[in-house]
């Protein structure tokens, strides 16, 4: 399984709650125990401006990229600007482009029973960055572009994203609202950021502090709506923030909770013979560790279903 991954990523932002060396961490725990080989990590290049204006407008992808935004729009994407921050978060959206394509590549013409492809992007999940501006942490709409440029470049037209992070996915809902060949799915706390949320194909808002049990039989009655779209690949925002000790969730997941949602999405993925493409989302926990933990139980569970897929072939 191939794993996409920048050290770019980790972006200088001074004090702030979002840890950007959280996915160095997971790519170093990852290797260290022997569940990521060198080889399999594929370091991607930035997108293109071009690639971006799939998505973003002209205006704001200029004012970004000059460091002429206004001080609201700073303030609405709650990240210092820096030609360090725009172009780690381009080179993020290359990343999720790079995972798409190569879980899709060579598939124009392939059955729905073709074997599970999964790729997983040690970043991403960018979800409240919309056409004209940021919010949120988030620059750039990493999953939108990859999903244009594979409407554009590799013959996929329906779309499906599953969206967990604990926050609503705004921004991809917003993109995608007047396109039916794209499924957005967004499960969140519903008290919590943004306050405004667009609505998506099927959003599922919880209640503060629900728990594992709660969590899971609304996501195992839910994620069939997925599949009746048909989708021909699929994107899962596997978001750590669901989290119990979260500093900006209010959700009471465990870790043996989340790693149990990334089995029954990956397992159900597979079993459709979907591609899928898994990026990392949100994370801020108290203690970093806890965070690491959990993405890379997501890539451990993407990692095990690929190889069950691919013994299944040789038998």
């Amino acid at each position: 399984m191939k794993i996409i991954y920048s050290p770019r990523y980790e972006i200088d932002l001074g004090l702030h709650v979002f840890p950007t060396r959280k996915y160095r961490l997971v790519r170093d725990a990852l290797v260290a125990r022997g569940l990521v080989r060198e080889a399999d990590l594929v370091e991607p290049q930035p997108a293109s401006w071009d690639d971006l204006a799939l998505v973003h407008t002209t205006d704001y992808l200029e004012r970004l990229r000059t460091g002429s935004m206004a001080r609201e729009e700073v303030a609405q994407l709650e990240l210092p600007w820096s030609a360090e921050m725009v172009e780690g978060f381009r080179v993020m959206v290359g990343g999720t482009i790079e995972a798409a394509e190569t879980a899709c590549g060579g598939r124009r013409n392939a059955s729905p029973a073709s074997a599970f492809n999964v790729v997983c992007h040690i970043g991403g999940g960018l979800h409240h960055a919309f056409p004209n501006h940021g919010e949120g942490f988030c620059p750039f709409n990493d999953v939108a572009v990859a999903v244009r440029v594979l409407q554009r470049d590799a013959g996929i037209e329906r779309v499906a994203i599953v969206d967990l992070d604990v926050h609503h996915g705004n921004g991809t809902a917003f993109i995608f609202e007047s396109d039916p060949r794209v499924f957005t799915f967004s499960m969140h706390q519903q008290h919590n950021y943004p306050m405004w949320k667009p609505r998506g194909s099927l959003d599922v808002g919880l209640a503060d502090g629900t728990h594992d049990d709660a969590y899971l039989a609304k996501l195992r009655e839910t994620l069939p709506s997925v599949f009746a779209h048909q989708p021909q690949a699929i994107f899962c925002l596997a978001g750590a923030d669901p989290y119990d000790d979260d500093q900006l969730g209010g959700l009471r997941m465990t870790k043996e909770g989340l790693r149990e949602r990334d089995r029954i999405v990956i397992e159900t993925v597979r079993n459709a013979g979907v591609p899928l493409v898994v990026v990392l989302a949100g994370g801020y926990a108290r203690h970093v560790e806890d965070t690491v933990a959990i993405h890379v139980g997501t890539v451990e569970e993407a990692a095990g279903q690929a190889r069950g897929a691919a013994s299944a072939l040789q038998k």
